[in-house]
């Protein structure tokens, strides 16, 4: 079944990072909001690095975003899926990222598993690199289906964020 992207990215003008995912779960596109699967960990994995507290409400979880200058979406405006599985997911077609690029000012993009990584270097590999000189980095998903890396270990992945993007986040 074919599906559209429910939802506006989220970023402001000091967003300096860009976490893209693959595709909004059945989960999020019903309650209209980003990883609100509570089996997802991305709102525990950046808390974890960021150090402070899990953002529960929409509202909360936009304001811990954007103060610590992270702008998030997905690689793919739409395509067709079954359930919420990556593996899943075709007849892609990939978001225009430029509202983003030219609204904010990203220096690094990381991609939220390997779909989204894939969907990256596939479609909107120029793009990324044009605006920031940079690839995209491929960060363990934070999806429940990534069931081999435990919460401490995708934290520890994830923590590039915070040390190497030379960002004060």
């Amino acid at each position: 079944m074919s599906h559209t992207h429910p939802f506006k990215p989220i970023f402001d003008k000091n967003s300096k990072i860009l976490i893209l995912g693959s595709f909004p779960s059945v989960i999020s596109r019903k309650f209209g909001f980003y990883y609100t699967n509570p089996q997802n960990r991305f709102w525990r994995v950046l808390a974890a690095i960021l150090k402070a507290a899990v953002p529960e409400s929409t509202d909360e979880k936009i304001k811990f975003l954007l103060s610590h200058h992270i702008a998030i979406y997905d690689a793919a405006i739409s395509c067709e899926i079954e359930g919420s599985s990556d593996a899943k997911m075709s007849k892609i077609i990939p978001v225009n990222l430029e509202p983003i690029f030219s609204g904010a000012r990203i220096a690094q993009v990381f991609a939220n598993g390997g779909k989204a990584y894939e969907i990256c270097k596939k479609y909107l590999e120029d793009e990324i690199i044009k605006a920031t000189k940079k690839e995209a980095i491929k960060l363990p998903s934070t999806s429940p289906a990534n069931a081999k890396f435990r919460l401490e270990r995708l934290a520890k992945e994830w923590q590039i964020i915070v040390k190497n993007s030379k960002i004060q986040i």
